[in-house]
């Protein structure tokens, strides 16, 4: 079959789908530019599809900049069950391949997945000779990221380095995401120091990072070295979604409150976004009926709204205005998520209400949500709590699934309320296989034996912490003062004004003992 015949053919098979109707041209010519001007207009599937064909009857299909508009299209609006699957075609059909096009499949990979095949093209790319450029790098360390690959997203970075790419801004935003995803903060922060440029996607992706990396007061410290700062950027509402859950997370309240005040002063919209992190970081700081105000202002009220006002309510002990809020989300038409289940089974769990939480775990199924682990873990947290630790046993052995490490961990906490050793042995056997690196399953047993004065059994429980050098995280105390967030341990001695501290408290001491003196 010849070039004409093949893509006659092409063509037909477009044509014969029922959906095919002839594109008017209009004021566009049947040239390249014309063509690329209408994929432009497309907005479906189906109509990518009726122009693709245009494009093989015309004989275009091996043109750079067409194929290159065309496989973007496909990357939006495939539907199909095997991602990137037509895109995929349309550029293995290609004969020659410049930059743009191999960049335009690699950043759908990176996009939609298989994030690998991002990985092998760019192997592929280089192997034929093509030189990668300053937007081919990011695309393929969002792959590395996605996939947290480290030490392929390391290996890329040295092929940046030799290109001379390091220093470019675009990809240096790229690498910090990169590092941050793989749980490498401190590098991240090293590619961010060593750029001669920055802009806001620099600092909020270093801010993101912290959080995501559980180092929420190095997240709240850096957005205010970014405050102080002016020359490189100033706050954009993303830099808001990144900096708030470090605020909730920490109950920072003062740093939350200077952000909303931020928020109203410049006039920044309070959509789904920013409003869910508003709602999140004042319920965990208490203020729910702050938390509520910003609640009723968002007008474009999402799934991810409605879960953090009902997540607010239930953390508080409000589980009636956590039902309300859930029966106006059904009254709305929006359809709830697992996240929001496990907010009102969390709610029903803390409040006592067994039967009202079989309610809303059985409600699941008619949405059709899939349960997880946490939602069984949360029925028998319910259980457990209300002492109904024979059903709790009976509820998991009826799981259609194994049981988790969350599952028996609610249930080990379930027998310390209500001092059930025999079970809490049980439990313990299957926790030190199912996570064996967590103190707190062999501190909380090892407490039930010593209040149950077997303390032979308490002594082996944690001389094998010792052996197996399983450490507790060390509790901890902190303090805001002038919206920094100050964090103190046991005979912690590293904060910067210790000896000010010190001071200050054997003074307090001094005055206390004069005070009280006895007469």
């Amino acid at each position: 079959m010849n070039g004409l015949c093949r893509r006659t053919w092409q063509a037909l098979t477009f044509r014969n789908q029922p959906f095919f109707s002839e594109w008017s041209f209009g004021k566009y010519h049947r040239d390249s530019y014309g063509f690329i001007k209408l994929l432009g207009h497309c907005r479906s599937i189906r109509s990518v599809q009726e122009l693709h064909a245009q494009i093989l009857v015309e004989g275009l299909d091996q043109n750079g900049f067409v194929a290159a508009k065309l496989i973007g299209k496909y990357v939006e609006h495939d539907e199909g069950e095997v991602k990137m699957g037509t895109a995929r075609k349309v550029f293995d059909t290609l004969v020659r391949r410049d930059v743009f096009v191999w960049n335009v499949v690699i950043q759908g990979y990176a996009s939609l997945g298989p994030f690998v095949e991002a990985l092998n093209l760019f192997d592929e790319m280089r192997v034929s000779g093509e030189p990668t450029n300053r937007y081919t790098f990011p695309f393929v360390l969002k792959a590395c990221g996605a996939m947290k690959n480290s030490d392929k997203g390391e290996i890329v970075h040295g092929h940046v380095v030799k290109c001379g790419l390091d220093l470019d801004l675009f990809v240096g935003n790229a690498l910090i995401a990169f590092y941050s995803k793989c749980q490498d903060v401190e590098t991240a922060r090293k590619v961010f120091d060593d750029m001669s440029l920055r802009d806001i996607v620099s600092w909020n992706s270093m801010i993101v990072g912290y959080t995501l990396n559980g180092k929420e007061d190095e997240a709240i410290m850096f957005f205010h070295a970014m405050l102080h700062n002016q020359a490189d950027c100033t706050p954009d509402s993303a830099t808001l979604v990144a900096i708030l859950p470090a605020c909730a997370t920490k109950s920072a309240s003062q740093v939350g409150f200077w952000v909303h005040s931020y928020v109203i002063k410049t006039g920044i919209e309070v959509g789904a976004p920013l409003g869910s992190c508003l709602i999140c970081m004042y319920g965990n700081c208490g203020h729910v009926n702050i938390a509520r105000d910003v609640f009723d202002r968002i007008d474009d009220k999402n799934v991810i709204v409605w879960s953090a006002i009902i997540r607010c309510y239930g953390m508080h002990g409000f589980a009636d205005e956590a039902f309300n809020m859930f029966r106006r989300l059904e009254e709305a038409g929006v359809k709830p998520d697992g996240l929001i289940f496990l907010n009102l089974l969390s709610a029903c769990s803390h409040a006592g209400l067994v039967a009202k939480g079989h309610e809303i775990y059985e409600k699941m199924e008619a949405y059709g949500l899939e349960r997880k682990d946490n939602h069984y873990a949360c029925m028998v947290d319910l259980l457990g709590r209300a002492g109904f630790l024979e059903q709790a046993v009976e509820f998991i052995e009826g799981m259609p699934v194994q049981a988790g490490k969350d599952v028996y961990g609610a249930l080990l906490g379930a027998c310390r309320i209500h001092n059930n050793l025999e079970l809490a042995k049980e439990v313990g056997e299957k926790l030190f296989i199912l996570d064996p690196e967590k103190a707190s399953r062999y501190v909380t047993l090892a407490t039930m034996y010593e209040d149950a004065g077997q303390w032979e059994d308490a002594a082996k429980l944690r001389k094998l912490l010792r052996d197996r050098n399983i450490r507790k995280p060390a509790g901890c105390s902190s303090i805001e003062v002038d919206r920094i967030h100050h964090v103190f341990g046991k005979k912690d001695e590293t904060h910067p004004l210790t000896e000010e501290i010190f001071d200050t408290l054997e003074k307090l001491e001094r005055i206390m003992e004069e005070d009280f003196e006895p007469i």
